[in-house]
């Protein structure tokens, strides 16, 4: 029933998924929580610079994202971003793409939490001589991300399905695979359903742990 997946790498490009997937995430959760900083700073420039990222690219769509990192940054401006071959440039392209675009809802997801901190925390912390920096990373940003598990699972749950966009340049992942086979095989149910199956065993053991987490951290009010 299954013969027709002889001859694939099933497992190799859901492992790039993977990649894809972690990569994006952790970059996007750096990148996410600077801008989130940035947009409760006390600085106008900053503040200004994360409201206008956020509002731009989450309406931008993340296939003109990826086009943009290999037409743009790659073939246009030479961008190789240390990488050699055609496949490294793409997924590395791939990800930076994925960051960019992931950053904004997890800035989103952040500020969230953040305004959900009693803001005379923030003021006795002050008043008792820290910085704005200490304050944020000493007192607001861990109440905010136990605060905000839950919304953040969303976000790599859509991240891991949203890895597929980066088939648009090539990029050897679960999506690229799935229209190799069906542009080669007749089985076009039993191909969609294996795919299928192999993105939910991905997304929800992710949303079944961290949503246990969620329960287990969360700030008691």
């Amino acid at each position: 029933m299954f013969d027709f997946l002889e001859g694939y790498d099933l497992l190799g490009a859901f492992w790039v998924t993977v990649k894809l997937t972690v990569l994006s995430a952790v970059g996007s959760l750096i990148w996410g929580t600077m801008l989130a900083a940035m947009r409760v700073g006390p600085v106008p420039l900053m503040r200004g610079f994360g409201t206008a990222y956020v509002n731009i690219v989450r309406n931008i769509p993340l296939t003109v994202i990826i086009l943009f990192t290999s037409l743009g940054l790659n073939q246009t401006l030479g961008v190789e971003l240390g990488a050699h071959t055609v496949d490294t440039i793409n997924f590395r392209l791939a990800v930076l793409g994925l960051i960019a675009y992931t950053s904004a809802f997890v800035c989103e997801s952040l500020r969230s939490g953040i305004n959900t901190v009693p803001v005379g925390q923030a003021e006795a912390a002050r008043a008792i001589g820290l910085s704005f920096t200490q304050v944020l990373t000493l007192i607001v940003l861990p109440q905010a991300f136990r605060s905000v598990v839950g919304p953040l699972t969303n976000v790599l749950i859509a991240l891991t399905k949203n890895t597929t966009v980066a088939a648009a340049i090539g990029v050897a992942e679960a999506a690229t695979l799935m229209k190799e086979m069906v542009e080669n095989e007749a089985q076009l149910i039993l191909i969609s359903a294996v795919f299928a199956f192999g993105f939910v065993c991905l997304t929800m053991p992710t949303g079944l742990v961290l949503g246990w987490v969620s329960k287990k951290v969360a700030v008691k009010r």
